[in-house]
């Protein structure tokens, strides 16, 4: 590659800001949940984008939009990408800034007039937070082969709306099956979503994240079941209280990342029937979210979970019954990406160190199919789905310079 190839920064950051302007909030955030009308004008953006580069636009049944750089050989392309999609209450980077990354490599290569040895492309992937249709990472999921068409038609929102109807509704619902382009090799560009790579850059920042893979997820939903009665006229040891389990179903998770390395914990929705202050509960619906780099540590705590759930569940007189949302096993990138990252940063002056994500990524369910990377820039405060989400523009630019040249290395080697 040209040492003086890089991606245009102003159009990179234009870009982004233009995208941000769709599903924008008060906050200075975005909320374009999958297959709303603010998802689907957001994909007609980058359709238009991807259309007025010259690359050849497919969109699969899924709703996965694929815009695709011919190179100079046919076979198995490098593919670069992320999601569009955000949680309700997101920012503007997660998820967006790998897709116009992805965007402004190819577009790069166009302004050079350099053609890759393999086709490159970039993949908008549908409902990857899972903030709308579970589970997160759908569309990889089934373009990985994964979850069925039919089956992933089939998933309802919180409203009951089937992602099938609403893919219609919006026109992404697409000719091409899912996979159909066949992987060499895919590189994502993304966010840190926490605070290691900002806290080692100290004020010089600019620390960049060669991933290394992700840890394992389990994601579970727990109904729990007792008995309504009247808060004031029913005395405490005669209550089949669910509210009381779910807090102490919470904080049980909670010691477990005292006991088990490097064991993480989360109960981010809770669901309370009927909901009056003076009554206590007849049901609730509440999640947890178990995470450690580690499968065997995931499956102890899981397991930790559900024995106490059954004592609780005996001892309290509370009927407590289980759903999976989500299960990933832990993912290791591929060497020779990793590496290829390292190098193309340090070509760049760049400073760039190995970390393992503690988020979930498209690129952990491309790993199944073809050797897969990530590179990493920092996340200011360590914020992520949330409004105040920033990354600034110099790590922005950086972080897609090292995609550019890894891109390039992995489209000729």
């Amino acid at each position: 590659m040209s040492s003086n190839l890089r991606i245009d920064g102003a159009r990179l950051v234009s870009r982004l800001a233009e995208l941000s302007k769709i599903g924008a909030t008060p906050e200075g955030g975005c909320r374009r949940l999958a297959l709303s009308d603010e998802d689907r004008e957001g994909r007609d953006w980058l359709v238009g984008q991807m259309q007025a580069l010259g690359l050849s636009v497919k969109i699969d049944a899924i709703g996965n939009i694929v815009g695709i750089l011919k190179g100079q050989q046919d076979g198995p392309a490098v593919i670069l990408g992320s999601h569009i999609d955000t949680v309700g209450t997101g920012g503007r980077f997660d998820g967006a800034l790998g897709v116009i990354a992805g965007v402004e490599v190819l577009a790069a290569l166009k302004d050079a007039g350099l053609t890759p040895k393999r086709d490159m492309a970039v993949i908008a992937f549908t409902n990857e937070e899972g903030a709308r249709f579970h589970p997160d990472m759908l569309g990889y999921y089934v373009w990985a082969g994964g979850m069925s068409v039919a089956h992933a038609h089939a998933e309802k929102d919180a409203d009951g709306v089937l992602l099938g109807e609403e893919l219609r509704r919006i026109g992404y619902e697409g000719a091409e099956q899912p996979g159909f382009l066949k992987a060499h090799a895919y590189l994502e560009l993304h966010i840190e979503q926490g605070p290691v790579l900002e806290s080692e850059g100290g004020e010089t920042g600019g620390v960049l994240g060669a991933v290394t893979g992700i840890q394992a997820i389990c994601w579970l939903e727990l109904t729990l079941k007792g008995k309504p009665s009247h808060a004031g006229t029913t005395p405490m040891a005669h209550r089949r209280d669910p509210g009381l389990a779910a807090a102490r179903i919470n904080v049980f998770a909670n010691a477990l990342t005292k006991r088990i390395p490097g064991q993480l914990a989360n109960s981010g929705v809770i669901r309370v029937q009927p909901g009056n202050v003076n009554v206590v509960p007849e049901m609730v619906v509440m999640t947890l979210d178990l995470r450690n780099p580690l499968d065997a540590p995931l499956a102890e705590a899981e397991a930790a979970v559900r024995a106490f759930c059954a004592e609780l569940s005996e001892r309290d007189g509370v009927s407590i019954s289980f759903r999976d949302l989500a299960r990933f096993p832990a993912t290791a990138f591929a060497e020779e990406l990793i590496a290829g990252m390292e190098a193309s940063a340090a070509e760049l002056g760049l400073p760039i160190r190995r970390m393992i994500s503690g988020a979930g990524h498209d690129a952990q369910m491309m790993s199944r199919i073809c050797p897969t990377a990530m590179v990493f820039i920092p996340s200011i405060g360590g914020l992520s789905h949330n409004p105040a989400e920033f990354s600034t523009d110099r790590d922005m630019i950086a972080g897609a310079n090292v995609l550019l040249s890894a891109a390039w290395r992995a489209a000729n080697a």
